[in-house]
Order: C-alpha cells, then structure tokens, then sequence
C-alpha cells in the first residue's frame, strides 16, 4: 500500500469516527427525556477521562438540539435507560425522586453459576472510593444499607471448562436494587459468589475471558432495562423500557432463551 492509500485509508476512518451517534430515544414528553444508553459511554464529561469525546449528555443535547439535565446516573459499562429532565426546574422535582427511592430501576444480567430462588440481598456496603478522584478521602467509612432483590429467570450449561469442571454454568437474572450504592448490583452479585460476567473490577476473569473468546461477548452484561414512576407533572404511572443490544440478542439466541 503506498503512501496516498494510506492517506485515503485513514480519511476514511476519520470520517466514520465523525458521524455523529444517533442515541436511540426510548421515552420523550414536554418535561422527561430518556435514552438507550450504549454500554461503553460516559454520561458526561470528566476530568478523569480527558482522552474522551462522545457523552451521553452532550451527544443527546445536540440530537434533541436543546439544553438535557441527567437525572441519576449509570456506569460507563452498564447499558440501558438513561433519564433526563428538560429543564432545570423538572430537574429539581425528579431528582429527589430518585433519592427517595420513588422511581424503581429494573436490571438484567448474567452471572457465574446457577441461583435457584428469587430472595432478597441486605448487605451493607461502604463507600467505594476512586484510586485518583477520592485518594485524599479517609478510608474509614461505615457501611450504609445495600438492598437488592433478585430472581433468576433463565439458566444454561456451557460445554466449556474454567477449572475443576468440564462444563460452565450461569443465569439470567432479574435485579430490582431498592437503594443506591455505587456499583450496588456489582457488589452485591460478586458478594453472592455468583459475580456478573464481563466486570472488570468485582467479576470473575477466567469466565470473562470464556465469553470473549468463545461467544464474543466484550462488555459488562448488566442492562437497565426498565423504568417505573409516578410523572411528578401530571400524575401518570409511567412505564419506560430499553431492549437489549446485539451482544445481548446473540447470547439469548446461542444459550436459548426465549427472552
């Protein structure tokens, strides 16, 4: 390849990576907003991740082509419904909403091994602190309540080895967290022995591996795929939902799960 093939090589890719993201919107009114989020995008800028330049925010302001104001927020890796309010005014309504644990959040995922019940994890967890943003906060923290209710909805048994064992084993399941601590569900599963595929930071690598390699899985499965509230405006109980991405759909279709 000479050096104009390259040049024209690399136009292109600079072109592809310019178009802009079309976020898909999943609720919309004249006071609410929100989106499918892609697993893999921040919610908005930060300085921790200065080298990044597409945000869930910016990137839904200048779709919509007016100012959103992010309701709650979602972990970079974690896909699914992402909710904003239109104004600042309606900010300030919903949000306490959210505090007040008045929006219930529903979660899918899939975790190591086989949970035969649904029940209820109350486990209190201290706050996770940043190796950068939080290093000069103290490290004794007490525990503050952690909730999540969980049900499992699917199972599967792979013909793949991880250890000791011929086979894997994992689960849909179906979370329902009733408070708010960082990377609650995370935690909470890994504290289950039974940690969510593709977490980084509380999962397992040896069965994050096992779904890149085998089944070209490269993200956390965990997806916020459904919203109820009471709409602060106009009384409404509202029911929003986000559908699961490709990954998701070829794993159902590969584990066989009518979902």
């Amino acid at each position: 390849m000479n050096t104009e093939e390259i040049t024209a090589v690399n136009d292109e890719l600079l072109e592809e990576q310019a178009e802009p993201i079309e976020l898909e919107i999943v609720y919309r009114d004249e006071h609410l907003i929100a989106i499918n989020k892609p697993a893999g995008m921040l919610v908005h800028r930060s300085w921790l991740d200065k080298h990044e330049t597409v945000f869930a925010m910016q990137t839904l302001r200048d779709q919509i082509g007016q100012h959103v104001f992010p309701l709650h927020r979602l972990d970079r890796p974690t896909s699914g419904i992402l909710f904003f309010a239109l104004s600042s005014e309606i900010a300030a309504q919903v949000s306490p909403l959210f505090a007040s644990r008045e929006i219930k959040k529903t979660y899918h995922t899939i975790v190591r091994g086989w949970i035969e019940e649904a029940d209820t994890l109350d486990y209190p967890l201290k706050k996770e602190l940043d190796k950068i943003a939080d290093k000069k906060a103290s490290q004794e923290v007490e525990a503050k309540e952690a909730i999540t209710e969980y049900k499992p909805l699917a199972k599967v048994e792979l013909p793949y080895s991880t250890g000791k064992f011929p086979t894997t084993r994992y689960c849909l399941m179906e979370l329902k967290p009733h408070t708010g601590r960082k990377h609650q569900l995370r935690r909470h599963m890994a504290h289950l022995r039974h940690p969510i595929v593709g977490d980084t930071s509380h999962g397992d690598g040896k069965h994050n591996r096992l779904f890149k390699e085998k089944l070209d899985s490269h993200r956390l499965l965990l997806h916020a795929s459904e919203l109820n509230f009471t709409h602060p405006i106009t009384g409404e109980d509202i029911v929003i939902k986000a559908d699961f991405d490709e990954t998701w759909k070829k794993l159902f279709t590969e584990f066989g799960w009518d979902f």
